[in-house]
């Protein structure tokens, strides 16, 4: 039996071409590079014009407002009350105090339940009540905001008559989900570490969560107060079953209080074309305070973050 001869491969001179199969795979790979940048273009562009697309409504709404409202803002309309039918002028100086008074009570009712049952969802996470919080908390903070209004109705005015306090509580409801949600979000995120060193220190559970989570967590905490304050500040629906609105200075809580986005809803509605003037001028104050307290919670946001790198 003979053995195969075993021809080694001739060594390749120096200066000749690349082989036929060499020259295919670098076919295929330069096939493949080009249609890999090809569609990477193409979803670049795509993602971009999605963005785009999220971000028109919002521009064309600032362009329509400046245009139509800016030139009706002055100085009485930040100090003066709403005129009568007809007359020129007036303002909207008490809607905006009682959009900050019911503000003040949604925050004074709302945050120390929601921050209270956020840290309660984060501290028992895996207990059936912590579950059934969290969600109904969910649904809550899905609930279209008439229906908690008709709910405010029902509880606070039906016999009671409308008040800036029915107003609050309305509000309120809606602040509570979404500050439960966002403390329990920030508690998760405070390192495990921080909690086992306060307990080993000698302090109660808790005094772990309020002197030691809350603490730390509470930069992330008021990013999410102040979404949902931007979010209740031009709720209209709740306010319309329980604070009803006052064309007045009214300061009493158990009186129907004015309120911004009540005014402008009103005013809108109106024939008189003053008040549709000054209805423009009250959407475009009502969006730069929302506005603001966006630009106040990345503030806060950039904050926490820049303050947990430095540590």
């Amino acid at each position: 039996m003979t053995v195969p001869r075993i021809v080694p491969p001739k060594p390749r001179l120096r200066g000749s071409g690349p082989t036929a199969r060499q020259r295919i795979v670098a076919e295929r790979t330069t096939k493949t590079i080009v249609r890999r940048r090809i569609v990477n273009a193409i979803m670049t562009g795509v993602i971009a014009l999605a963005a785009l697309i999220t971000t028109l409504p919002l521009l064309f709404i600032l362009f329509h407002l400046l245009k139509q409202g800016a030139a009706s803002l002055s100085p009485s309309f930040f100090t003066r009350i709403p005129r009568p039918p007809g007359e020129v002028g007036g303002g909207m100086a008490n809607a905006i105090v009682g959009t900050l008074i019911l503000i003040g009570l949604a925050c004074a009712i709302g945050l120390p339940v929601g921050i209270g049952a956020g840290l309660f969802l984060a501290d028992f996470r895996g207990s059936r009540l912590a579950t059934a919080v969290r969600f109904l908390a969910d649904v809550l903070n899905g609930l279209p905001s008439i229906v908690i209004g008709i709910f405010g109705w029902e509880l606070l005015v039906r016999g009671r008559g409308y008040s800036a306090i029915a107003g609050g509580v309305a509000l309120s409801v809606i602040l509570i989900p979404m500050v439960t949600r966002t403390t329990e979000e920030m508690v998760h995120l405070v390192p495990t570490a921080l909690r086992e060193a306060a307990l080993a220190l000698g302090y109660s559970r808790a005094r772990t969560a309020l002197a030691v989570v809350l603490r730390t967590a509470t930069a992330g905490i008021v990013t999410g107060v102040l979404v949902a304050v931007a979010r209740i500040a031009g709720e209209t629906a709740p306010l319309l079953f329980t604070a009803l609105g006052n064309a007045f200075w009214s300061l009493r809580l158990d009186q129907p209080i004015a309120a911004m986005p009540l005014q402008i809803y009103a005013y809108a509605l109106s024939a008189d074309s003053e008040w549709h003037r000054l209805a423009w001028a009250g959407a475009l104050v009502l969006i730069a305070v929302v506005f603001v307290i966006s630009v106040a919670s990345r503030v806060a946001t950039r904050a926490r973050f820049s303050g947990g790198a430095g540590d």
